[in-house]
């Protein structure tokens, strides 16, 4: 059988993730990987978790078996009412919260809803990859907005709209990962959020805000979402996970927009997977009205930050002096930037050798802003005695090219 002549123009556009690939490769014991986004598994509250499942199956465990609605159990939405308006000062309604099976599911309902193939959208450049492949699958024609140590800039956002306005073309949205960016770990100030808001505003475009680093704050006060901000204005869409700061595997996320929006997405819904679990979702409710997420980031907070702490340390003791890379404040990444002639795809063979991984920083651009020389580093979930040896072991390669 000839499958390709069946397959749809979607199916046949589809790249795998370079991630997810890489992490087949990397499986062996021996390998240090700081390629994958993964939690530290040692912080997942276990204990916690089964007694949150245990209520939900004591109390209501026809509720947790059954069918639920495609909105979300209310149970769990009305927790997220009081989690948004206690972290954020976010007044929203149950009716413009949709639950989602985690932010990527999020991003992929995003570019169904307002993407037919061709159409215009802007991305921070570079940004994160698993947002490029659902926009691409989407057949969206991505431009790439510049970025500098404080994140994308509103010069070059705008100057993408007027590019796209003079060629007579609609920018359907704007992506940001505004707080602690995947891949590069930089936070958008406040100030530049309003610009792009006012940008948006001006070219009549959305703004997609995809927030699931935002609580893993290690130091400076955190700079007011763009849901907050708009104050109620109707422009942005806001994508939540508690895959970051409670557990993946739960595969949880929200969606936050006007409620003439959130139907778009309950209908779409309805037709990919009809609910997300509701016996995850009632289990979350639990946990949530336990008072235990809090305190749980604080632990999460306290050893990430030593892990990027210890991570910084051994870039400036290990890395040659023509090797750069950013200081998150937060979150799970940090940047490193190559100099000009060194390939870091291909670069990722000699390091392989050394028994160490990264994500070559060329899958995080868009097409049309290709760059070779910048490489992503995860901190979260490497030990510190991983995180020493990893960083020099990636030294001694970079410095076998430089010699």
């Amino acid at each position: 059988m000839d499958y390709n002549k069946l397959y749809s123009e979607t199916a046949n556009s589809m790249k795998a993730s370079a991630i997810r690939e890489l992490l087949k490769i990397i499986a062996k014991p021996e390998i240090i990987s700081f390629a994958g986004g993964l939690p530290d598994p040692n912080l997942f509250p276990e204990k916690e978790v089964a007694q949150a499942m245990q209520n939900v199956m004591q109390n209501t465990p026809r509720e947790a078996l059954q069918y639920g609605t495609t909105e979300g159990q209310i149970a769990l939405k009305n927790q997220l009412v009081k989690l948004l308006k206690d972290s954020e000062d976010i007044d929203a309604a149950t009716e413009e919260i949709l639950v989602v099976s985690a932010s990527q599911q999020g991003l992929d309902m995003t570019a169904r809803i307002f993407l037919d193939r061709g159409d215009a959208i802007i991305t921070s450049s570079p940004t994160y990859l698993g947002a490029l492949q659902a926009f691409s699958a989407a057949g969206a024609d991505v431009f790439g907005a510049q970025s500098d140590e404080q994140g994308v800039m509103p010069s070059a956002i705008e100057a993408r709209l007027k590019e796209l306005q003079e060629a007579g073309r609609v920018c359907k949205f704007i992506y940001l990962v505004p707080d602690f960016q995947n891949p590069n770990g930089l936070t958008i100030p406040e100030s530049r959020r309003l610009e792009i808001l006012k940008l948006a505003e001006k070219y009549g475009t959305l703004i997609v805000e995809d927030s699931p680093y935002r609580q893993v704050r290690f130091e400076g006060i955190a700079p007011k979402t763009f849901y907050k901000l708009d104050q109620g204005r109707g422009n942005v869409i806001t994508l939540f996970t508690f895959s970051k700061v409670f557990v993946p595997g739960f595969r949880l996320g929200y969606v936050v927009a006007p409620k003439e929006v959130i139907q778009k997405y309950v209908i779409l819904k309805q037709a990919i997977d009809l609910c997300t679990s509701p016996m995850l979702q009632l289990a979350a409710a639990e946990y949530l009205k336990s008072g235990h997420l809090f305190t749980h980031i604080q632990e999460v907070v306290k050893v990430y930050r030593q892990k990027r702490d210890l991570m910084l340390e051994m870039l400036e003791k290990y890395m040659p002096k023509e090797v750069t890379w950013t200081k998150p404040e937060g979150g799970l990444f940090l940047w490193v930037t190559l100099p000009e002639n060194i390939n870091a795809q291909e670069m990722l063979k000699l390091s392989l050798q050394e028994h160490v991984a990264y994500v070559a920083g060329v899958d995080f651009y868009p097409a049309r802003d290709a760059k070779y020389n910048d490489l992503r580093l995860n901190f979260s979930y490497s030990s510190p005695q991983q995180i020493t040896e990893g960083i020099q072991r990636l030294a001694t390669t970079i410095k076998k090219l430089l010699a």
